[in-house]
């Protein structure tokens, strides 16, 4: 006989068996949503219930970085590593990818170090986790030697060297790193990497977020794809909220979310790393069904789910010719490697 779960109660109200379930249902359901203030008020109340539950602390751990609620995130995070919640390695990752936005690299370097003396980690992840702890090593000396010198700016500014360093996730830490300073005196090196058609696409896109969060309103010209663009960098529209992404979006809302939920989640992220990689130009065709469709096309075509390009075509209004258009694009960006990390 099934044994009969507990009836929980919270200051004196009875709660029935399944509450936490829902909460957390919901909960995730908000943070895939982005809505992450709701998300994590209802993981916070499913955790009071299921203190343990992985699924629940890492939904909040996301949900409390996404809010930029860094510090709660990192206590969080380090509480499940301590008490062996979820999988260990994933849960370093996290850890690791909440102090990096803190800024804290000796916790990264004792982290890490630790990590390698345990000599459990994968040789796939090996270089991964090597890569950032040479990397918080420069940055935490560099850093004391900051607080030693004692000074508000420092007087002669040391080189990024962005062309000089291949490893796409050590530029991307480098990058990470300018988040805490003064982006200004380094502004004559990133407008050359902005301007060459050498630099990663990603990292551009990166720089650009970087230069709008700390206000700069000169005009910069930025190349992608073989294309120019000048832009300044308070004028630019959040790249989470681009109109364009969010008209393709509302698209794909429409014909795929009730028809099937977990294909238009799948077509979401591609279309929203398609954005990140292009930002902030927008690629030819024109027609945001196009490029809806061919989103639209490709998920399923990924997913193994043969799709009548003409079908389509109908069904959003719009040429085949344009639709493959899109598809091109889309290839192209998608063959764009991103850092692991």
């Amino acid at each position: 006989m099934k044994k009969r779960e507990r009836v929980k109660r919270k200051d004196n109200i009875v709660f029935f068996p399944g509450l936490e379930k829902r909460l957390t249902d919901k909960g995730l359901e908000n943070l895939e949503k982005k809505k992450f203030k709701e998300a994590i008020n209802l993981l916070e109340e499913a955790r009071e219930y299921d203190p343990d539950n992985d699924e629940i602390l890492i939904g909040l751990v996301l949900a409390y970085f996404e809010a930029a609620s860094f510090q709660k995130a990192k206590a969080l995070a380090k509480e499940m590593l301590h008490k062996g919640i979820g999988d260990y390695l994933q849960m370093v990752d996290l850890y690791l990818t909440v102090l990096i936005q803190l800024h804290e690299y000796h916790e990264i370097v004792s982290t890490v170090e630790a990590l390698l003396e345990e000599k459990e980690i994968p040789p796939e992840k090996h270089d991964h986790f090597l890569t950032i702890l040479q990397f918080s090593r420069r940055m935490a000396e560099n850093r004391q030697l900051d607080l030693e010198e004692n000074e508000p700016e420092e007087k002669t500014v040391q080189e990024l060297n962005l062309f000089a360093n291949e490893n796409l996730n050590e530029q991307m830490l480098l990058i990470s790193s300018l988040a805490e300073k003064n982006i200004r005196p380094y502004l004559h090196e990133i407008a050359d990497y902005l301007e060459a058609e050498a630099g990663h696409p990603f990292l551009k896109t990166i720089l650009l977020t970087l230069l709008k969060e700390q206000e700069i309103d000169r005009e910069l010209l930025i190349r992608k794809f073989g294309m120019d663009k000048k832009v300044i960098p308070t004028q630019l529209p959040e790249v989470r909220e681009e109109p364009r992404m969010r008209e393709i979006k509302t698209l794909l809302e429409s014909h795929l979310e009730s028809e099937n939920p977990g294909l238009f989640e799948n077509t979401c992220g591609m279309v929203e790393r398609n954005f990140f990689i292009s930002y902030p130009f927008e690629l030819e065709p024109e027609s945001t069904h196009a490029w809806a469709a061919a989103f639209h096309y490709l998920a399923q075509d990924y997913m193994g789910i043969n799709t009548s390009m003409d079908d389509l075509s109908k069904e959003y209004g719009v040429s085949v010719r344009e639709i493959e258009e899109a598809i091109s694009k889309i290839e192209e960006i998608e063959k764009i490697s991103y850092p692991n990390i």
